[in-house]
């Protein structure tokens, strides 16, 4: 095995969806986040009926998008593009993204959390490769009290 096939291979671990644990996370502070006056969306690459199925199989109160083009991912500068190494350990994993994402091109975003006010000028950014590394959503909450405090 490469150095690159080993990689891809390691890569293939991190590039999984969000665990409904964090998704739940989200959800418990979104009370908070609408009385600081702001909004949770979520974007997804999956199809919009896969989206859907994830907002009722979790509850959700918040929007979840879907980036059927990968235009929001590449716009942010976050897709990351599979070699024909990890294509193949996906799909031996019984992984096929062309059957769960809306583009057939086999592409993830790498997860990222923003917060962007009104003028659409980011205030935070959290981006990192290894899915299981987000940002924590009483950071976000406290992000956006700065907000409210400078007000």
């Amino acid at each position: 095995m490469t150095w690159k096939e080993e990689l891809d291979a390691r890569l293939a671990q991190f590039l999984q969806p969000a665990s409904a644990e964090r998704i739940a996370a989200y959800q418990r502070v979104l009370y908070e986040i609408r009385v600081l006056g702001a909004s949770l969306v979520a974007i997804s690459p999956e199809l919009p009926d896969k989206s859907l199925s994830t907002v009722e199989k979790n509850a959700l109160e918040f929007e979840v998008l879907s980036d059927v083009e990968g235009d929001a991912g590449r716009a942010y500068r976050l897709v990351f593009e599979f070699s024909e190494a990890l294509k193949q350990a996906y799909l031996a994993s019984g992984n096929d993204l062309s059957q769960r994402n809306a583009d057939t091109e086999w592409h993830l975003p790498i997860p990222a959390t923003y917060v962007i006010d009104r003028d659409g000028r980011v205030k935070l950014a959290f981006v990192d490769p290894e899915y299981r590394h987000r940002l924590e959503p009483a950071h976000i909450v406290a992000t956006l009290r700065t907000f409210v405090k400078a007000a």
